[in-house]
């Protein structure tokens, strides 16, 4: 019984496209490190501007609130960012 070369290298190039990705194709702990990653890079600046905000209302009279709530859409803006540039990077 004879094979066809065409459908044999069809075949041959099918699986090996096939072993190709089951190489490339992201594991658990590399999503996860991705995941936490991005959680960091958004929570971080919120914090940050947060503290700043307080920071700022503690230094002048007057200003009970307005720098804290500054500070978190500061930080919310911020965070929301530096998400989309992370994500907008690894997009192949």
């Amino acid at each position: 019984m004879t094979t066809d070369p065409k459908w044999r290298d069809a075949v041959q190039t099918d699986a090996e496209r096939l072993q190709q990705a089951e190489r490339d194709r992201p594991g658990l702990l590399r999503q996860t490190l991705y995941l936490g990653t991005l959680g960091l890079v958004f929570v971080l600046p919120l914090i940050a501007a947060t503290y700043a905000g307080h920071w700022i209302d503690q230094r002048l009279p007057g200003y009970s609130v307005r720098g804290t709530l500054s500070g978190i859409f500061i930080g919310l803006a911020l965070g929301a960012i530096n998400v989309y540039l992370l994500t907008r990077e690894r997009k192949p």
